[in-house]
């Protein structure tokens, strides 16, 4: 499939700036892949699809404040530092995406805080955007980590950065309430949805849990720049499937139970990581998995998602796996029925 072929009209009116005042109250729109059908549901009515020992599997990485406002060295110049990942702990060398980034050359100090107290010295120049900095910092692993901590912000999409500006509540509406593996610069917004209550509530009917990590980076909201998409190159991502995960899922399967894969993110772990036999294997490493239509999936049974951007890899993936001209009218009665899309808007079950 083509590129263009995953345009759609979205009015920025219906780009959710904040997340629903209950996690769970968000609207869902259920599609069912078999009928064909499309009925508009509330979040916490999805208890009313799945049964005892049906099992959800979730993405538990946590977004750490990777966002970094500085200064260049003599010009002053204002930066924005976003941090995408630690390429050695000792040296304190980081891969990160600066911006504006034409000023940036090999060499510069950039300063972060109000009294410069941290300093990162330019090394490579890896893309147009993308940068290799050397932070100068003097004490312990730990103590380095505590003062990004201390200075960073929360990486909120740029497309609701372009609307609205970072608060201190993104903190805690970034992060799934089950998030405990830090890593991401980007949350896995599907899970968002989830309230303590719901997954309570979950528990008691005897759905199962499973939990895998896959930290996901800036690449799923990067432009596509090619049209055939077979062409498209994705950034890999750093994942993680436990044996206990593992088995967790194969059982199910094994017993006739569903699967169900809550959030893009999650999908495309499981599916880096498969038997021929469909069943999901133990796994520790990197996944640069593009999934686009037409792709088999051997894993899940139903998926979790939200409504995501034009010709973005994530629509590219729900359509892939909910059938193009379903997902794609689907999307067109979303708009036409006003839900909220992106990153803190409502969400999607296909079944």
């Amino acid at each position: 499939m083509k590129l263009s072929q995953f345009k759609y009209f979205l009015p920025q009116e219906l780009i959710a700036l904040h997340p629903t005042m209950e996690r769970d109250e968000a609207r869902l729109m259920v599609i069912d892949r078999k009928k064909q059908t499309i009925e508009h549901k509330v979040f916490k009515d999805i208890l009313d699809y799945f049964d005892e020992g049906d099992v959800f599997v979730m993405n538990n990485t946590k977004v750490f404040p990777s966002l970094l406002y500085g200064e260049k060295e003599k010009t002053g110049a204002k930066i924005r530092v976003t941090l995408l990942r630690e390429l050695d702990e000792e040296s304190r060398l980081w891969d990160v995406l600066v911006d504006p980034a034409r000023k940036i050359r090999i060499g510069n100090k950039l300063y972060f805080g109000e009294n410069s107290d941290l300093v990162a010295e330019v090394i490579d120049n890896t893309t147009s955007r993308g940068r290799t900095l050397r932070f100068l910092f003097d004490d312990d692993h730990d103590a380095f980590k505590r003062k990004l901590r201390q200075l960073g912000a929360t990486p909120i999409p740029e497309d609701i950065q372009r609307l609205r500006e970072i608060v201190p509540e993104d903190e805690e509406d970034y992060q799934t309430i089950y998030a405990k593996e830090e890593g991401a610069v980007a949350a896995p917004s599907a899970g968002f949805h989830f309230s303590k209550i719901l997954m309570k509530r979950l528990e008691l009917k005897g759905v199962e849990f499973a939990e895998l990590t896959l930290h996901a980076g800036l690449g799923n909201f990067r432009d596509i720049d090619v049209e055939d998409l077979t062409k498209h190159k994705t950034d890999s991502e750093s994942m993680v499937i436990s044996e206990e995960c593992a088995k967790t899922i194969n059982d199910a399967k094994d017993a006739g139970h569903k699967v169900v894969s809550i959030g893009t993110t999650t999908t495309k772990a499981l599916e880096s990581s498969t038997y021929t036999n469909g069943h999901v294997k133990p796994y520790e490493g990197w996944t640069n998995k593009f999934i686009f239509p037409p792709y088999n999936f051997v894993v899940p049974d139903a998926m979790v998602t939200n409504f995501h951007a034009p010709q973005s890899p994530m629509l590219m993936m729900v359509a892939a796996y909910g059938g193009y001209d379903l997902i794609m009218n689907a999307y067109k009665v979303a708009v036409e029925e006003k839900y909220r899309f992106l990153t803190f808007g409502d969400a999607m079950l296909i079944i």
